[in-house]
């Protein structure tokens, strides 16, 4: 599959690809609403950075409870659930006088009920497509995700302003519902890809197979660490720049929109393949120009070189879905998933603090030191051969449990 009509010749994509869109633009607008909401509240940066990426601390629940149930519940139903309730929890966190309490409650709730949703919705895209059209369709949805941020945190930021971030919130609601009806109407019944019953024994059993293959784990780690930090660092733009945070998201957003049409669709294979490293030193290195606390224009060239460094994720999905078996793909999304929100949960709860201690700006900074050196000591790591025979019993790469 070379091309993006192919993709949208393909059954189901299609509407995959817009359900998946009417969520980021929930998302997008709804994440900034709240953060704004709370900053006005507390004027607290850590406060902030928590209501936005809040959600992705209560992946780490998830990842060790559901994801079995990423392979063994039915897809069309189980996305149309979590759109419903993402719509519900986000008009709840809309509602006047409703205490900051029960606001990161309802935050930590639709996180761990989103923490099955990656699974199943990348599960099903890599069963949707053929088995080299995984990589070209996920960067369609992450060019989609992309212009999306771009226009999202743009048009939300205007929003929060002319009108209010409870009105806002309500917008996001009604998205999610329209995410929920694409997804019940236009995708056919699936079976569920594994059988038997979604249970924690399960979920542990699975999650330790796919982590006790050296080369595998480090692809996990690659995914997670360096680009976790540095989403860390952008949940402090609302502090950093509270009247111009949307347009650095939105930037953001077009310089991820440029990496991922680069590394999708423009790079071949043989070149893509050596470039996750040094994606990920781009990632990191535009975010040191924080701790001089530029202007806007600045920040926002800094940020949109950086975001370009995203691609690396493309390149690390790719070689995890060759290091993975079909019947746990699922699964195996579903943990990258999990994982790397949970990170991005962390670093900005982190960076948060951090900004408390000191300010935004050096805050920003030293989350990019922290992933340079995760970076750096990841890269010592990368085998020079792996294969998804480490599945399939090869003496040359079993699973040995040991790095490499």
């Amino acid at each position: 599959m070379r091309s993006y009509s192919e993709l949208f010749r393909t059954r189901e994509f299609t509407p995959l690809f817009l359900s998946a869109a009417f969520q980021g633009a929930a998302q997008t607008v709804g994440m900034l609403a709240i953060a704004t909401l709370v900053f006005r509240a507390t004027e607290s940066p850590l406060l902030s950075a928590l209501s936005m990426f809040g959600p992705q601390l209560a992946q780490v629940v998830g990842a060790t409870t559901l994801l079995s149930a990423a392979d063994r519940l039915a897809p069309r139903a189980t996305m149309t659930g979590i759109g419903l309730a993402f719509a519900l929890g986000t008009a709840a966190m809309a509602l006047p006088g409703l205490p900051l309490g029960a606001v990161f409650a309802l935050i930590l709730v639709l996180g761990l009920i989103g923490s099955l949703g990656g699974g199943v919705r990348w599960g099903l895209l890599n069963e949707i497509l053929a088995k080299d059209g995984y990589l070209l369709g996920r960067s369609v949805f992450n060019m989609m995700s992309g212009l999306i941020q771009i226009t999202g945190f743009a048009t939300g930021g205007v929003l929060v302003v002319l009108l209010s971030p409870r009105v806002t919130l309500l917008m996001a609601a009604a998205l999610y519902l329209a995410g929920a009806l694409v997804t019940r109407l236009g995708l056919s019944r699936r079976p569920p890809r594994a059988a038997g019953r979604p249970s924690i024994a399960q979920t542990w059993r699975t999650n330790a197979r796919l982590w006790s293959y050296a080369p595998r784990r480090n692809v996990y780690l690659l995914l997670w660490i360096p680009n976790g930090l540095i989403v860390g660092a952008e949940s402090l733009y609302v502090s950093y720049a509270p009247e111009r945070a949307g347009l650095l998201f939105a930037f953001a957003a077009l310089g991820m929109l440029v990496g991922d049409v680069t590394t999708g669709r423009l790079l071949p294979p043989r070149i893509r393949r050596r470039l996750g490293i040094p994606y990920l030193v781009l990632l990191a290195a535009p975010f040191l120009v924080f701790a001089l606390n530029p202007g806007t224009a600045v920040a926002a060239a800094c940020v949109t070189l950086a975001s370009v460094g995203f691609g690396a994720s493309l390149i690390q999905q790719e070689r995890l879905m060759e290091l993975t078996p079909d019947e746990l793909s699922g699964h195996a999304l579903g943990l990258h998933s999990s994982g790397m929100l949970t990170m991005q949960g962390i670093s900005a709860a982190l960076a948060g603090a951090a900004a408390q201690l000191t300010s935004p700006g050096t805050a920003m900074a030293l989350m990019a030191v922290a992933s340079l050196a995760a970076t750096a000591v990841l890269a010592t790591r990368v085998p020079e051969k792996e294969g998804r025979a480490a599945e399939r019993g090869s003496p040359a790469a079993r699973p040995t449990g040991v790095d490499s």
